[in-house]
Formats: C-alpha cells, structure tokens, sequence
C-alpha cells in the first residue's frame, strides 16, 4: 500500500489509518510520503512533508518544481505493478494529481480526509469521481456533498476523537503548565506553519496585552510549534509542541481559522477565529471562495458560533472586543458559544475514524 500525506495534520491522521490496518493485516507492506505519525506506523518514506508543506496561492508556485518532481518518482513507483492501493490524505493541490496517476496504473485510490471542495474548486468533484474509488470524509456535512456528486463516499467520524483523555485536566493541567490554576488564562493559537505565525502571532500579542490592561490579573499562553518565531513573548508562556494542553488550560482563544478551531470545541474553550495570508492570495481566494465561514466550529455548525476576523479586519482593537466577554465567566456571549461548541462536539460523531477508515482501505485491498 502506497499513502502519501502532504502537512503535519494529515501525517498524524495517515499514520493512525495505517496502524489501525497493520493491526488487522500485519503483513501489509507500506511506503508513501509523510512525516514521523507515519514512519512510526511502520511506512517507509520516499520523501518528507517537510519538503512539500506550504499554504496560499502565491507560496504553492514556489514549490510547484518539487511537487512535479516527486510526482513523477510516484508514478514510476506505480508503475512496478506491486501496489494494491493508494491511500491519500487530504493535500488536494498534490493529492488528486497522484490520483489521476494512480487511476492511469489501474491502482484504486482511497481518499482519506476530502479535499475542501465544497469550499471552492467544486469542479475537481468529478475528476474525483472518476479517479477515486473511495471518499473517508471526517465532517458529517461531506458524506451527503461529495455522494450527491457521485463519489462514493463514508463518513468515518472525526480523528480527534480517536485520542485519548489528558492526563490532567481542570487546575492539575494549569499547573503543569506553570499556570495559576486561580487566575484566568487566554490561549493564543497563531498557527502550525511558520508563514501563519509570522503573520498572526503580533496581532494576537497586541491583542492579548490590550485585555491585559484591562484584566491585570489575566495569564497568556501561546501554542509553539516548531520552526517559528515568537518575538517580545516577554509575558506570554511559550508553550511548544502540546497545543492540546494549551486549549483544555485556556479560558478563552485566538486561534487561526481551520481545523485547530474543532480543539477548541472538543476542550470547550471558546474563541475568537481570525486568519490572515498572503494579500495577492487572498484576492484570488476571494475569487474562489464559496462559503461564508471560514471556522470550522462554524461549518460543521451550520452557523456562526464563534466570532469570524479575516484580513483587514484582524486589528488588536477588534481581537480585544470580541474575545474580553468570552473570558468572563457570567457573560451571555460566553454561554451562546459554549452551547454552539457542544453542538459541534454531538456533530463529529462517535470514536473510531481511523479503524472504520482502516476497513474501507482492507475492503480496497481485498477487491
């Protein structure tokens, strides 16, 4: 089995897949492209997410000499005639390339994690059709999207409802991460690539020392990651590699839009959803675009449950507003979210996204 994971979130979700298989079939044999989930899974890597990772329209042109040089290591790959199925994990731009190369081996392809086309590009829905033998989607809106179109289609529930319980939760939890388990705490989550951080994370300091003026007593954290910056932290906890921990600590959020915005529901930590990119990418995003939200708690809600700042509109004036009530324990703005949240929580299903992704791709296998 070839699989392939082109960014740090589809690694941990490919090398979960692919240890919930070997666990049913422990001969299995399996390569691809990804990262350490992967690897530890037992996968042995052709290439690293590291050399493909990028986001925006101008940053993917940068690295479009790459992607074509490893597709054509993968079709050769193929070619040998020994691959029972490719499993790819979301990374459209890369990923539905691969399975139109896959569909010209003859090699059946399992698409684990859809590609945002009910966002935009809702085109490549049908190259999808023709390509992709089976779609394990992880929001329960998608299921009924991509099958209207004629891919067939599973929702498999959500990943991170496959982890398990912290360790420590509640005052434990702040303490452990050098936290006044007395004192409220505002979380700020900039990003999981170095490119995002730089541009959200000092707008989120401003942000954060605006509330601090008016809250003395208020505690900072930020949720590292490897490879980028936090210039003048200064009074803000540095927290690297457990962004986790970081949302079951906070009592209220900044978080860059996307997925991290589902661990803010799951740790019921309310929140202030913001995202800013490139300024050439977002004119051609705005093109592109077809839905209204951009936070996922608020697409798998079906509507707004957190506060939404995008671009211009990402002002430390602006953060400070919407996120000062959320951090007060009484407040009616505070109560509607948490209530949103749970909603969002009932809506990713039930554990097991990776076993019951795992015997669609055994099923693939053994047709």
């Amino acid at each position: 089995m070839f699989v392939s994971a082109g960014e740090p979130s589809g690694d941990a979700h490919a090398g979960a897949l692919v240890a919930a298989l070997r666990a049913l079939e422990p001969d299995l044999v399996v390569e691809g492209v990804g990262g350490p989930h992967l690897e530890a899974a037992g996968a042995r890597l052709m290439a690293r997410i590291e050399d493909l990772t990028v986001i925006g329209f101008v940053e993917v042109v940068r690295k479009i000499p790459a992607h074509l040089r490893l597709l054509r290591r993968i079709e050769e790959r193929l070619a040998r005639g020994d691959v029972g199925l490719v499993v790819l994990v979301d990374y459209p731009g890369f990923h539905l390339r691969v399975a139109a190369a896959a569909a010209r081996a003859k090699v059946p392809v399992l698409y684990y994690v859809a590609p945002q086309l009910w966002a935009w590009h809702e085109s490549r829905v049908h190259q999808m059709a023709r390509t992709v033998a089976h779609l394990a989607v992880i929001l329960p809106f998608e299921e009924a999207f991509f099958s209207a179109r004629g891919v067939r289609t599973t929702f498999v529930g959500h990943p991170f409802l496959d982890r398990p319980p912290l360790a420590a939760r509640g005052a434990e939890l702040k303490r452990s991460l050098g936290l006044d388990p007395d004192r409220p705490v505002l979380g700020l989550f900039p990003g999981s690539r170095a490119q995002e951080v730089r541009r959200l994370w000092p707008v989120f300091r401003a942000a954060a020392e605006r509330v601090r003026r008016h809250t003395p007593e208020l505690q900072v954290l930020v949720a590292a990651v490897d490879g980028a910056a936090y210039p003048d932290a200064g009074w803000v906890k540095v927290v690297p590699g457990r962004p986790r921990e970081c949302f079951a600590a906070a009592d209220a959020a900044l978080c860059k839009s996307g997925t991290s915005t589902l661990e803010a529901a799951l740790a019921g930590t309310p929140l202030v959803v913001a995202y800013r990119m490139h300024p050439l990418s977002y004119v051609l995003a705005r093109r592109l675009v077809r839905v209204d939200r951009i936070g996922m708690v608020n697409l798998v809600a079906g509507r707004q449950v957190a506060p939404e700042l995008i671009q211009g509109a990402v002002t430390p004036e602006a953060l400070e507003r919407a996120v000062r009530p959320l951090l007060e324990r009484d407040s009616a703005a505070r109560r509607a979210q948490l209530e949103g949240l749970a909603e969002v929580r009932r809506r990713l299903g039930e554990p097991g996204a990776a076993l019951r992704a795992a015997e669609v791709a055994r099923s693939l296998l053994a047709a």
